[in-house]
């Protein structure tokens, strides 16, 4: 059984459907193995075609780093964000399924972008990075889809750049969602930040009932590691080493907590100002609860509400109709310039 309510987002071990056989990945042995090795056994078991995919790095004015796949050569339509402790690989599924160019962008902090020095990884700080994105990678307006964290990223862009955005499209998260779901179970998880190699990150990850079949987590933890210069494998994302940091200071959690409120009330702030049509997407076995749902009804009586079959990487584990609902998105906006 998946275990997903551990956090805003579980790390990125699932493929598409927990304990569903990923084919295609037994096969690359690990002196061959890249970021790109997994996606051809992925576009057979979809029966897609494999598209042009290149990972793209943009400075930012701080001097950090934005790293993004692209998938497709034709003008990008669509761009998605991740979760916490996720990257832009998450929504590789779901692009293929999909069929259509694609920007996946890694939030500060994750996968291949540079980490914030003052580990600030709420939506409203990684807005602007977004923004740069946009602007440098796109040349028209987006369907801008955003699961968990990267949804009240969306939100927050959205508000702030409305001429990049024409559709909104939040994935399993409103401002109303307890965020701090499962958190000691996570941080546990995270207690060890690094191994002697992938394979004992695949094995912890296993023991604590992360991912599906062991090729499942054999991917996701290459897709979320780097070995370090004295050869040890580490996590990527800078939220399993802020997990560490917790359990070794709970007073700082309970700081945290108390920004609960506050942070919410920005999102649903955000999410107000947004001028583009919006449309959260529940999972059936997500984290928006029926009370949830009903608050962000009654605070934005226009935006839709569309229910899949899923848990809460619904990106992993629905990725087909998720990628219907994105298409209907597509199809049905304002035509390209």
């Amino acid at each position: 059984m998946c275990r997903e309510r551990l956090g805003i987002s579980i790390p990125h071990f699932a493929t598409k459907t927990c304990g569903e056989h990923n084919e295609g990945v037994s096969h690359v042995t690990p002196e061959e193995t890249t970021e790109f090795s997994f996606l051809p056994g992925q576009a057979r078991a979809l029966g897609a075609t494999l598209p042009a995919v290149q990972r793209l790095s943009l400075p930012l004015p701080d001097g950090r780093e934005l790293s993004a796949l692209r998938y497709g050569e034709d003008p990008i339509e669509v761009t998605l964000l991740h979760g916490a402790g996720l990257n832009a690989h998450t929504w590789d599924t779901t692009v293929l399924a999909l069929g259509r160019p694609a920007l996946a962008i890694d939030l500060a902090g994750h996968g291949d972008s540079s980490w914030r020095d003052d580990a600030d990884y709420t939506g409203r700080t990684l807005a602007p990075d977004v923004v740069e994105a946009l602007r440098a990678w796109t040349d028209r307006p987006q369907v801008l889809v955003g699961q968990s964290l990267g949804g009240l990223t969306a939100a927050a862009v959205a508000a702030r750049a409305p001429e990049l955005v024409r559709d909104l499209i939040v994935v399993d998260i409103t401002p109303g969602v307890d965020q701090s779901v499962g958190p000691a179970a996570l941080r546990e998880f995270y207690r060890v930040v690094d191994g002697a190699s992938r394979d004992e990150l695949v094995d912890r990850a296993q023991q604590f009932g992360f991912g599906g079949s062991r090729e499942d987590t054999v991917r996701g933890v290459f897709l979320n590691t780097r070995v370090r210069p004295d050869g040890r494998v580490e996590w990527k994302h800078h939220f399993a080493h802020i997990a560490a940091q917790l359990l070794a200071a709970p007073a700082a959690d309970a700081g945290a907590s108390a920004r609960a409120g506050i942070l919410g009330e920005h999102g649903w702030a955000d999410l107000d100002a947004v001028a583009a049509p919006v449309t959260l997407v529940r999972a059936s076995h997500g984290f928006v609860s029926d009370d949830a749902e009903g608050e962000f009804r009654t605070r934005l009586p226009a935006a839709r509400v569309q229910r899949l079959d899923g848990s809460h990487n619904l990106q992993e584990t629905a990725p087909s109709a998720l990628a219907d609902l994105i298409r209907t998105a597509i199809d049905t906006g304002p035509a390209a310039p």
